[in-house]
This record gives C-alpha cells, sequence and structure tokens, in this order.
C-alpha cells in the first residue's frame, strides 16, 4: 500500500456501533468521557514519574501507519519527534525499496538522511528511491531509538495485511493511512468498527457509495476522524465578504482548475506482463479490485490515474482547493454533472479509431457541476479543469495585460468577478483598478504537523476534528461524480435524495465496486 506523490447512505457492519463502543471503553484509558473521569484519581502526575519531558502512558498515543510509499515515508518523517505519539506497527504489501517513484531522485532520501541525522543512509532494494515496509520499520526503530531512547518504546512492529494487524494489534488508538485510493473506505472502516481514530489522505474512497459508507460509519461510530487535505484549505473568508456586499454581484459560476496531472496516464491498458517485485504481495495490493496480473503502471505514483485505484485529478487536488468553497457556500446535492475531455486515436488495419477507454482518467478535462439554489444562495455552476485547460481569460486581464495563471480560481458574478491562487490564496478583484484602496489580510501561516496535532488532540479527548470525516460529505460527493461522468463520457443528471444517475443507468455502476471475497465492508 503506497502513497505517493453528501448525505451518507448504507449500512455499516450491524455490529460496528456496539463494537466501537466497546472498544472505547476497554482501550487505552485516556480517551475523553467516563474512563477519563475513573482514572482520575489513580493516575501519577507525569513530573513524579519520569522527570522533565516524560509523557505519561496515559497521556501517549499509539498509532499504525499505514503506508510506506514515498509520500508515507515523507509524512512519517515529521511525526518521530512528537513526545505524546508511538508508532508502534508500520504495514505495507510492498517489503523492499523496489521501483518506486518520486518527483526527485535524491529528495527524500536526503531528508531521511537529515531526520536521522545519518548522511551514510540507504534504502535498500534498487537503492534508487526509498519505499516500501522495511524502509518505514526501520526509519521508527532507528530513530526511536537514537533520539527517544530515554523512553524505552521498543521495536516497530512490521506488517503487510492490515487485517493481520488489526487482529493482533489490540492497543491502537490511531491509524494514519498513506495507501491508494482505492484503500482508504476499506481501512478507514475497519479501524472505525474497533473504534480507532482515522486520519486518511483525500479522498475518502474513490467510489461513491462506500465514501457514504464510510462518513455514515463515522457519524455512527463516535471515533475522531480527519481528512489530511482539511488542514491545507485556504481561508473564503475574504471572498465572501465581497460576495455578500455586492461587489460581484450575484454570484454566477466558480471556475477552479489545475496542472494535474503531473504523472503519466495511460490511455491503454498493458499487456505483458512483468514479474511482481521480489517482496510484494500483489493479492494484498489489490485490496477489494478485481484480479489481473501485476504491472508497475497500476502502482506507486501512477496509480491514481486508474480508476479502479485513483480518483483522478478532482480527487487529488480538489480537495485542497474546494473544500472550504463547499462549506462557505453550501454546495451540495449537483443536479447536472457535464464532463469534456480528450481522448486518444489509433490506427489498426490502416483504420483510423478512437481508443474506447473506462479505465483510465483522460489526459485533460472539464467538469460542470450545476448546484441548486440553496437559501439565499441562487443556483451556482462550478467548473472543473485539469491538464492544462483553463477557463477563457476574462475580459478583465485584458485590461491588465494579463492571462490566467497555471493554477487557480474564480468566481464569476454579473457584475464583476474575483480571482485567487488554486487555495483560494491571494483574493483580488479584477481589473486591477478595482483593487484600489482596498487590503486583504495577510493569513496565518500553517505549521506542517498542526493538523495531525489537532488529531491527536481530538482523539485524547473523544471528539472531532474540523476536518472530520463528517464533513466531507459535499466533496466526497463531486470528485466521485466527477469520476463517473469521464468514465461514462456522458452528461449526468443526478438524484441525490435517491443516489441514482437517472439518465443514463449504465452509469449507476460506476457509483459502487464489486468486492473480492473477503474485502467487503461486511467482511474486513
Amino acid at each position: 500500500m503506497m502513497k505517493q506523490n453528501s448525505t451518507p447512505s448504507g449500512n455499516p457492519c450491524p455490529t460496528s456501533e456496539v463494537s466501537s463502543e466497546k472498544n472505547q471503553l476497554t482501550r487505552r484509558k485516556f480517551i475523553g468521557g467516563i474512563a477519563t473521569s475513573a482514572m482520575a484519581l489513580t493516575i501519577v502526575p507525569r513530573h513524579v514519574l519520569g522527570g522533565t519531558g516524560f509523557v505519561a502512558p496515559s497521556d501517549k498515543i499509539t498509532l499504525a501507519y499505514i503506508g510506506a510509499g514515498t509520500q508515507g515515508l515523507r509524512e512519517l518523517l515529521p511525526l518521530l519527534s512528537i513526545p505524546e505519539l508511538q508508532i508502534v506497527a508500520v504495514c505495507d504489501p510492498q517489503k523492499y525499496a523496489t521501483g518506486y517513484f518520486d518527483w526527485g531522485k535524491n529528495g527524500l532520501r536526503d531528508e531521511i538522511r537529515s531526520t536521522l541525522q545519518n548522511p551514510d543512509w540507504k534504502s535498500g532494494g534498487d537503492n534508487t528511491i526509498p519505499g516500501g515496509l522495511d524502509n518505514g520499520k526501520e526509519i521508527v526503530d532507528t530513530y526511536y531509538s537514537k533520539f527517544r531512547g530515554d523512553q524505552k518504546l521498543g521495536n516497530c512492529r512490521a506488517y503487510a495485511d492490515f487485517r493481520e494487524m488489526f487482529e493482533k494489534e489490540k492497543d491502537l488508538n490511531a491509524v494514519k493511512i498513506m495507501t491508494p485510493d482505492h484503500l482508504h473506505g476499506i481501512i478507514a472502516m475497519a479501524a472505525m468498527k474497533r473504534g480507532i481514530g482515522v486520519t486518511t489522505h483525500k479522498p475518502i474512497s474513490n467510489r461513491l457509495d462506500e465514501g457514504r459508507k464510510v462518513i455514515e460509519m463515522a457519524g455512527k461510530s463516535k471515533v475522531t476522524t480527519h481528512l489530511i487535505a482539511w488542514d491545507s484549505n485556504g481561508s473564503m473568508n475574504q471572498v465572501m465578504s465581497w460576495i455578500n456586499e455586492g461587489a460581484i454581484g450575484t454570484l454566477k459560476e466558480v471556475h477552479n482548475w489545475s496542472n494535474r496531472p503531473v504523472w503519466p496516464q495511460y490511455p491503454t491498458l498493458p499487456t505483458d506482463t512483468p514479474a511482481v517485485p521480489n517482496g510484494m504481495d500483489w493479492d494484498l495490493w489489490l485490496g477489494p479490485e478485481a484480479e489481473r496480473p501485476y504491472h508497475p503502471y497500476y502502482t506507486n505514483m501512477v496509480f491514481r490515474g486508474w480508476y479502479d485505484f485513483g480518483g483522478g485529478s478532482m480527487a487529488d487536488m480538489g480537495h485542497y482547493s474546494l473544500w472550504t468553497v463547499f462549506k462557505a457556500l453550501g454546495l451540495e446535492n449537483p443536479t447536472i454533472i457535464e464532463p469534456n475531455f480528450s481522448h486518444v486515436c489509433g490506427i489498426r488495419d490502416s483504420t483510423a479509431f478512437q481508443v474506447k477507454n473506462d479505465f483510465s482518467f483522460p489526459f485533460a478535462s472539464s467538469v460542470r457541476f450545476k448546484y441548486p439554489a440553496k437559501g439565499s444562495r441562487p443556483a451556482v455552476d462550478l467548473i472543473w479543469y485539469d491538464g492544462g485547460m483553463r477557463p477563457p481569460v476574462p475580459e478583465e486581464l485584458y485590461e491588465d495585460n494579463k492571462e490566467l495563471p497555471a493554477e487557480g480560481m474564480m468566481f464569476v458574478g454579473d457584475k464583476g468577478k474575483i480571482l485567487a491562487g488554486f487555495h483560494v490564496n491571494n483574493p483580488q478583484l479584477i481589473p486591477e483598478k478595482r483593487m484600489a484602496g482596498r487590503t486583504v489580510p495577510e493569513l496565518p501561516k500553517k505549521e506542517r504537523t498542526s493538523g495531525f496535532i489537532q488529531f491527536m488532540e481530538a482523539v485524547k479527548t473523544g471528539k472531532q476534528c474540523p476536518g472530520s470525516f463528517t464533513e466531507a460529505g459535499d466533496i466526497t460527493e463531486a470528485v466521485n461524480l466527477y469520476a463517473v461522468a469521464l468514465r461514462s463520457g456522458r452528461l449526468l443528471k443526478y438524484d441525490a435524495a435517491n443516489h441514482k444517475i437517472t439518465n443514463v443507468e449504465d452509469a449507476n455502476k460506476y457509483l459502487s465496486r464489486e468486492y473480492r471475497k473477503g474485502w467487503s465492508p461486511e467482511e474486513i
């Protein structure tokens, strides 16, 4: 499992709510509520037990880290020094650092060397890009031994299968999920069934029906959940202030464009069958998805280009830019989803043909979502662009002799426009003369681990984070309908109340997945 660079529906396992409640009362008793008050008379102050900097066992969070690909290792490093956190297990079906890809040749290796203060550290495997279970365990064990040896944390356990890990690790408070997209929902539900807090990378799931089940279970189980993308969301305060004061008239459209994909995407299915890398459990990597021969084109940093394994560019980046927009504008339950996308042609038997593709995302696309009016807000269109596509340059920029940036966001009203960065940063009324006499307050900078710290504190107290799963229903709905529209290649009419595509019956099959035996939400 390697992570590289709405209104919920469905029923969780019938025993999940009871099981979750029981586990929360019998696991570590630092979690808030009844357990905390029951221990109040027995906990010895930490300064009595261990001196300066000592963290009492009752204040420590035990975490399993699931997914040791390049991004997994990168995000593991800043967690190692957190005094209240102990990573007790790592999990990944790929054992050795073989066949990984990254955004630069030595960047991750050098980050690991710096963290471990070992200029000679090597990943092993093919000694090219770090990654894999052995690297994950070694990094944790080395750091704890070298820099936190006085805490006697012991060795981190290693597992290829998260199901085995959950069976054996009975004292987990939390998990961090850094796997490919197709495993996020299944692992999150497995953790929540056991009363274990979950923080995961986006998306919650790359299937809409599964995403609803995850969100519904999060609401019922009461465990702490956290979708990591929330930490990088920008502020809509200034944009909403201008909209509410009528600076652009009535809001009509929101445009958001990304330069993703910045990874290879494949217009045809691989036909060769290379050997599975030594130490990789391909069956575990596939998880709930249908069996097929191993191919490196499916894995590592290219997985998100496939409908089965990823969520495409919008799932990758739209959570960072649009989640806060959805919340501020109350965007929910789109009625129309309209795709436009690139296609690939070939020559066969001296005849040109268009490649039929319902297995991988297009090289470039735009998708329009039509959101109905809500309260005092009129109907709004949201248009997502990727692969270098952008909206037409607004006439207001002609006056400023400017073009649209490679990535950005634009709010269009019937009397004006707001242009902003991709994360709604640096919003400006256009043309420039409209900013005369106006100032935009600078936002405070966020620390790299601040979102995770909030998650830890919420786990301790039994509360929720601002970016909990239960807050992510509408963005989860959008990114999955984006994939369904592109995969079907049709304009879709969506009945949100019944969770159904009404005009293209065949498109409904893309809302869910067929689980392999042993991998359904009821079985994990």
